[in-house]
């Protein structure tokens, strides 16, 4: 069995592919794959063409994010000890690959981790998706250290550090094999986002690690395939986010979080609404009409059993932290 696969979920990314896929080749040392979800641009053929030596899966289909990586990874069962899922729009630093293998092999009651993750736009900030470590709040709420909802942080090396967290980012996360078979990978019901942080807590309630090592930056473009500021986007977080409390929550913890989340959330369909946002208005509406017809889908995962670890973010309510009491940085949490 080989160490490592570096694994790069495709999808339409022909204007991606030319502007981050040399990085990959040029600083990594583990093999590198490549997932196509069914594309219907030329970015096979790109591929083919200008990097002949990178072996591709090709699905039939587009199974988004979470069932993309799930199908594709099955193909490479039992061949390799670790994977790093690494988005297409994503430029890595030298030794990185090396650095974030080598901390999990020291480290082994953690079976996954994230580098830091700066905007690749602007590349003194953090990015949206992950930054520098994340957390979640009792009402299924990610934020960041570097990012807490729209509040970006600049890097001045306040997270340089390695620490434990409460999920890593889709991304570039690296995983062990056996972990992520034995909890049979991402939920494909997710399609996209949220799917890694379901996956993060399910790993948790087994009493396993997460966690976030500085010493790796990466740089993320963000919005390859679906806009952050999308509403189909809000859509899926909003259904995924319910989804995942669903699976994860007791009967009785997720039935107290949906009373609170659900006001809070009808609260922010009524601000789009009055700044003329009618799409992502409905899209909050569609996220919980969907998520109650498909609740059925998400089977309980949470045992008797469970070993969980427990969130490790310093908040349990990011939401009065940011919107009321103005709290716009992770250090004043």
């Amino acid at each position: 069995m080989k160490s490592c696969a570096i694994v790069i979920l495709n999808y339409n990314g022909r204007q991606v592919l030319p502007a981050f896929l040399p990085s990959v080749l040029r600083y990594s040392k583990h093999d590198i794959w490549v997932i196509d979800n069914a594309s219907t641009d030329n970015s096979l053929d790109f591929l083919k063409t200008e990097f002949p030596s990178i072996p591709v899966i090709e699905l039939r289909s587009n199974f988004g994010y979470a069932g993309g990586y799930n199908w594709g990874l099955e193909e490479l069962r039992g061949k390799y000890e670790y994977f790093i899922l690494l988005n297409s729009d994503v430029e890595v630093t030298p030794n990185w690959d090396v650095d974030l293998i080598d901390w999990l092999v020291a480290n082994h009651d953690f079976v996954a981790l994230q580098p830091k993750i700066l905007s690749w736009q602007d590349r003194k900030t953090f990015d949206y998706a992950g930054a520098g470590g994340g957390y979640l709040d009792f009402l299924g709420y990610p934020y960041c250290r570097g990012r807490i909802w729209e509040s970006i942080e600049h890097d001045t090396g306040q997270y340089d550090d390695s620490i434990q967290t409460d999920w890593a980012s889709g991304a570039c996360m690296v995983i062990r094999a056996a972990d992520f078979f034995e909890q049979e990978g991402f939920d494909a019901h997710f399609f996209a986002h949220m799917e890694e942080i379901d996956l993060c807590w399910r790993l948790r309630k087994s009493g396993k690690k997460i966690g976030y090592l500085g010493l790796v930056t990466v740089y993320h473009q963000g919005g390859a395939t679906l806009d952050r500021s999308s509403p189909n986007k809000l859509y899926l977080n909003i259904r995924n986010s319910l989804s995942m409390l669903y699976k994860n929550e007791s009967s009785f913890g997720f039935f107290g979080i949906f009373l609170v989340k659900l006001p809070l959330e009808i609260l922010a369909g009524v601000d789009y609404l009055i700044k003329g946002k009618r799409d992502f208005a409905f899209a909050i509406l569609r996220a919980y009409r969907d998520f109650w017809r498909q609740r059925t889908l998400y089977p309980k995962t949470r045992k008797k059993t469970d070993r969980e670890i427990p969130n490790s973010g310093p908040v349990r309510f990011i939401f009065w932290n940011y919107f009321v009491l103005g709290k716009r940085k992770f250090s004043q949490l």
